[in-house]
């Protein structure tokens, strides 16, 4: 949510949806750069085009971390009509 809030200046609200162990938060920022898969969640990974920014380039990696350590997957994707999509999805129980 932070990453979200801070790379959207638009006025419209954060959507934070979560439906049967699956969270994402969408905002209507600037959007994802091309970027290879997965490679929003590498440690230390700081896109260019947000480098005079603050952050270290490793909340993404962290929440990849513990939600692959409890069988999950992470994913990151442009939302239609601009923004970004950030989420998470963690297996049934």
């Amino acid at each position: 949510m932070e990453n979200a809030t801070k790379f959207d200046a638009s006025a419209e609200p954060l959507e934070i949806v979560i439906v049967r162990g699956r969270v994402e938060v969408r905002d209507r920022g600037p959007g994802l750069p091309d970027l290879p898969e997965g490679r929003l969640f590498d440690r230390f990974y700081r896109a260019p085009e947000v480098s005079g920014t603050r952050g270290s380039g490793l909340g993404l990696a962290i929440v990849r971390d513990v939600v692959v350590a409890h069988g999950g997957t992470v994913f990151a994707h442009n939302r239609e009509g601009g923004g970004a999509v950030i989420g998470f999805e963690l297996p049934g129980r």
